[in-house]
Formats: C-alpha cells, structure tokens, sequence
C-alpha cells in the first residue's frame, strides 16, 4: 500500500534535503539489526525533518531512542503488562522507533522476519497502542493520503506537506484560568498567529486537550494545551525570540489569562524578567 514513489508523488521532497547522509552501518551494528532498505532511500530522499508532526529519525538518533524506550516502557510493562502489549528492543521481534511526534507518539517497527516487511506500531503511554500490517514508508503514505485511520495521530493535514530539519528555540509559557471557555481561548490565540494550520489534536473527553498547530507566515509550532497544565507551548527561529515573546505575551493577555511563568525546554525562566 503505497511505495516510496508514490510518497514522492504526494508529498515532493525538498530539492536540498537537510543531512541526508549518515551512517547506517554503524546504527545497525550498535543496534545488531539489519534496516530497512526501504526506509534509508526515504531518508535519503527527504533527510533530517517532519511529515506534518511526524518527525523522522536519523541513522544516529535510532539506537539511542531504542534504548529511551526501552528505559521508559520496560518499567512501565512491569507494573501495566496490558498497556505494552508487544516486545521491546532488543528481544526478538521487539518494537523499534523509526519516528515520533510532538505529542509524544512513537511510531516504531516490529522487527519480525525480514526488515523489508517490518510492520508498523503507532504507540503512546496515555492512549495504548494500534499495530498495522505497513511499512514505515507505506504508513506514512496512507495516512498523509488520508486513507489510514489513526487515533493516535488524528486526522491528517488538509494539504500533506514535509518539513526539513530547522534549528528552533523552546518555550513553555504557563497561564492562569481564564474566565471564557478553552474553545473561545483558542480562537484568540491562532486570530493573533494568524495564518495558521491545523498539526492535530488530542482530547479525552475529560478535560485533558491539546491542540497543535503552525503559524504559517512566521514558522513557528504551537501547541495550545490543558494536559500538562494549562500552557502555550512555542517553537521558533532562534533569531524570531523578540517578535515571538511580544505576540505571545499579547495574546496571553487578549485571552484573559496572566502568564504564570515561561520556561525554556530546559527548564530555564525567560521572558518574563
């Protein structure tokens, strides 16, 4: 269900992929698994960058995420076996990451049989795990195409589109409640971003909801969220801080929330002092 080809047809690469190389005979060795074939000519094709919010790994980026995943789901299967319903590298025909997304999604393989027939697992502690009988380069064809049906994932862009790998800076912005509804709160921050586009959303239906979206005219990634607090989370250009910290900080205010702090990825405060 769609080749690499076909992918190419759908979603053109970019004409100078960033860092398309690397070196897949030393991630196989550290990884003691032969990859597929298939998934190397895409990411010679593409390089370093996102489908949408799926961001690819690299041959250097593989074995550590395999062993992040292993160091994070491996205890998480002890105590909640149901909630890790597969193997995890490096046992056999344990899942291996190929790729993840910003809400915290792993896509990965189950590496039975030949690599070139791997399958794919789309996986996340909150929301369980669905398996399909795909290719990592089929999957991403049949979703961006919009013929795959993801709850994980959500529905796919209106227009499938690749983003090559560009440097960002992190912020967390945390607010207060605010009098209108999360709906209505929204609103006003993508009005003050825009254009925008929709990058997909999570909501359980019990309060806990994001939404992710890009600020087209800036290139910045937002995500708007009531899951792990109630935060306005943006990534930008380093050299767009100023413009970045005036919008976002305007807005905050047009959504009747105070800001609470704001933090770098690291943890560091910022913008506010």
């Amino acid at each position: 269900m769609g080749k690499l080809h076909d992918l190419i047809r759908l979603v053109p690469p970019p004409a100078e992929p960033v860092a398309p190389g690397g070196d897949w005979q030393e991630a196989e060795a550290e990884l003691g698994l032969t990859l597929p074939s298939e998934f190397k000519a895409l990411a010679a094709r593409y390089g370093a960058g996102r489908f949408d919010d799926i961001s690819l790994l690299s041959p250097g980026e593989l074995a550590t995420a395999a062993r992040d995943l292993l160091g994070m789901a491996g205890p998480f299967r002890d105590d909640w076996p149901e909630a890790v319903p597969f193997a995890l590298w490096p046992e056999p025909g344990g899942v291996l990451e190929w790729a993840r997304t910003g809400n915290g999604d792993s896509l990965c393989w189950v590496t039975e049989g030949e690599p070139d027939g791997w399958t794919t697992v789309a996986w996340n502690p909150r929301a369980g795990a669905d398996r399909y009988s795909l290719s990592a380069v089929s999957f991403l064809f049949a979703y961006l195409e919009g013929r795959l049906d993801s709850p994980l994932l959500g529905p796919p862009p209106p227009e499938p589109w690749f983003e090559p790998h560009r440097d960002r800076s992190h912020v967390y912005v945390r607010l207060s409640d605010g009098d209108s509804p999360y709906e209505q709160r929204l609103r006003t921050l993508r009005d003050a971003l825009s254009p925008t586009v929709d990058r997909g959303s999570y909501d359980d239906g019990e309060g806990n909801r994001q939404h992710h979206f890009k600020a087209i005219g800036r290139d910045w990634l937002l995500t708007y969220e009531e899951c792990y607090g109630h935060q306005i989370r943006i990534a930008f250009p380093p050299e767009d801080g100023g413009d970045a910290r005036a919008v976002i900080l305007a807005a905050a205010d047009a959504m009747g929330c105070r800001v609470r702090s704001a933090t770098t990825i690291e943890g560091e405060p910022v913008w506010l002092g």
